[in-house]
C-alpha cells in the first residue's frame, strides 16, 4: 500500500511540475530573485550600519571615560597638594576604575572595528554581484522576450500554434460545410430536373406532364432553328453584274487566240 501511495506521491509531484514548469514566466522569476538579492544586500548594510552606530558609542564612552580619568589625576594631585593624602588615594582608586573600563572597551572597539571591515567588504562584495545580476537579469529577460516574439510570429505564419490552430480547424469546419452545402444544392437541382421532385417557386397546377410537353416544345424550337442557320449556309450566293461582264469580255478574247493557229 506504501508502495502505490508513493507512486500515486510522484505523479502527482510530476504533474505539479509540469503545470508550474507551463505557467511559469522566466521573467518574473529573475525579477523575485532580483528583488530577494537587494533584500539581502539591504540588511547588510543595516547590519554595517548598526556596528558603525556601536562602534561610535563606544567611541563617546571612550572619551567620557577618559575626561573622568584625567578629571581624577588632577583631583589626587590637588589633594595632595592640600595634605590630604586620603583624597588622593580615593582619586586614584576611581581612576583605576576608569582605567579598567577603558581597557575593557578598547577591546570591545577592536572586535566592532573588526565586525565593521567585515560587513563593509561583504556588503560592497555582495553589491557588485547584485549589479553584475541585474545586467545579466535584463539581458536574459531581453532574449527570453524576443525569442518568445520570435515563437510567437512562427507559430502564427506555419499555424501551428494553439489560436492559430483553433483558427485553421475552423476554417477547415466552414469549408466542410460549404462542400456538403453545394453537395445537397447540386443533387436537389438534379432532382428537380429529373421531376423526382417539385420545385415549390413554380406556379400552381404545373405537372410532370406539363414539364415535358414544355421541354419538348423547347427542343422543337431549337431544331427548328438550327434548320434555318443550315439553308443559309449551304444557299448559293447570286453573281453580281461586274462578274457577268467580265466573263463575257473574256469568252469574246477566246477565239481571237485560236485564229493564228
Amino acid at each position: 500500500m506504501s508502495s502505490i501511495a508513493r507512486r500515486i506521491a510522484d505523479l502527482f509531484r510530476t504533474k505539479a511540475n509540469k503545470a508550474l514548469d507551463r505557467a511559469e514566466d522566466p521573467r518574473e522569476v529573475l525579477d523575485y530573485s532580483y528583488e530577494r538579492q537587494q533584500e539581502l544586500l539591504l540588511r547588510v548594510r543595516r547590519g554595517v550600519a548598526d556596528v558603525a552606530t556601536s562602534r561610535k558609542r563606544l567611541e563617546l564612552q571612550m572619551a567620557t571615560l577618559e575626561q573622568s580619568s584625567g578629571k581624577l589625576q588632577g583631583q589626587a594631585q590637588q589633594a595632595l597638594a592640600v595634605g590630604r593624602e586620603d583624597l588622593a588615594r580615593e582619586a586614584l582608586g576611581r581612576r583605576a576604575t576608569v582605567t579598567a573600563q577603558l581597557t575593557d572597551l578598547q577591546g570591545q572597539l577592536a572586535t566592532l572595528e573588526a565586525q565593521e571591515e567585515k560587513l563593509t567588504l561583504a556588503s560592497q562584495r555582495l553589491e557588485a554581484k547584485v549589479d553584475a545580476f541585474r545586467t545579466r537579469k535584463e539581458t536574459l529577460k531581453a532574449t527570453y522576450t524576443a525569442a518568445e516574439a520570435q515563437t510567437s510570429i512562427t507559430e502564427a505564419v506555419t499555424g501551428i500554434g494553439e489560436e492559430m490552430g483553433d483558427v485553421g480547424m475552423a476554417i477547415q469546419r466552414a469549408q466542410d460545410k460549404t462542400e456538403q452545402l453545394q453537395a445537397r444544392a447540386g443533387a436537389l437541382d438534379e432532382l428537380i430536373a429529373s421531376g423526382a421532385l417539385e420545385d415549390a417557386t413554380l406556379p400552381a397546377g404545373r405537372d410532370d406532364i406539363q414539364a415535358e410537353l414544355d421541354k419538348a416544345s423547347a427542343s422543337g424550337d431549337i431544331e427548328l432553328e438550327l434548320a434555318r442557320m443550315k439553308a443559309e449556309l449551304t444557299a448559293a450566293p447570286e453573281p453580281s453584274p461586274a462578274l457577268e461582264s467580265r466573263d463575257a469580255a473574256a469568252a469574246d478574247r477566246e477565239p481571237d487566240k485560236e485564229a493564228p493557229s
